[in-house]
């Protein structure tokens, strides 16, 4: 069985507006459940690092918005830009040396005229259809463990995915049915600050935006576009394997 672990970056807000991000996204972290403990173990060994260099805590919440503006723990550890940027690289190197795959879904808000709700269900739906195809291939069945908040919202579109979900055929000719049979009940929602595993879906979804769309000057120097790199082997390729593109992140 695989675990999706899966957070978001920016908002579904309409841009024109102003105080929205241009992108909406989705990052998405799948662990073997067989994989699961000894990763979980290498990734509290990871922290004790962290903490014993840089006095972060074992216990603490590191999100990519965190490490950008020194928020959340990390404005009272008055750590350089570098610093920063060496611990959210250091995350995503982990992901492959816990076994673990990653990728991204990346919503253009204003390409697709599309805000709130509907900006929303493009984003699961688009990673939904990943999801189900992996599991397809791989023969396996999924649970889905996402950060709370939109708690109903995600049920309603998973539990419709498993009965009645499309996708673009391969070939370009049409759609196909790709009901989510193998998902294994309704999505889990969990407290981000109480999962590592939700904190990494949170970096790898702002490295993926960031990996389309270049950061400021400022936001290079903890979080540039060659973030997503650092993914190296963990970047889940089949995601984006036909439509093309930067590995691992699916453009709409």
């Amino acid at each position: 069985m695989l675990l999706a672990y899966i957070d978001e970056s920016g908002n579904t807000g309409d841009v024109s507006k102003g105080g929205s991000t241009s992108h909406y996204v989705l990052g998405c972290v799948l662990v073997d459940a067989d994989k699961w403990s000894a990763g979980f173990d290498d990734l509290v060994e990871f922290r004790r690092r962290l903490r014993d260099r840089f006095q972060l805590p074992v216990r603490a919440e590191v999100k990519a918005n965190y490490l950008i503006r020194s928020g959340g723990p990390f404005r009272a550890l008055g750590l350089a830009p570098a610093e920063r940027a060496l611990i959210y690289g250091a995350h995503l190197d982990m992901l492959a040396g816990i076994d673990a795959r990653a990728f991204a879904i990346v919503i253009d808000k204003e390409r697709n005229s599309t805000v709130g709700t509907a900006c929303f269900e493009l984003a699961w739906t688009t990673l939904l259809q990943r999801l189900e195809r992996t599991t397809h291939y791989e023969r396996e069945g999924m649970m889905l463990i996402h950060d709370n908040g939109e708690n109903d919202a995600v049920r309603r579109i998973v539990r419709k995915a498993r009965r009645f979900m499309t996708a673009g055929s391969m070939t370009g000719n049409g759609s196909i049915r790709v009901d989510a049979k193998n998902f294994i009940d309704d999505p889990v929602p969990r407290a981000s600050h109480e999962s590592y595993f939700v904190q990494m879906a949170d970096l790898v979804a702002y490295a993926g935006w960031r990996a389309l769309v270049p950061p400021s000057s400022s936001v290079a120097t903890v979080a540039p576009a060659e973030t997503w790199q650092r993914l190296g082997s963990a970047v889940h390729t089949a995601v984006n394997r036909y439509s093309g593109g930067v590995p691992g992140v699916v453009f709409r």
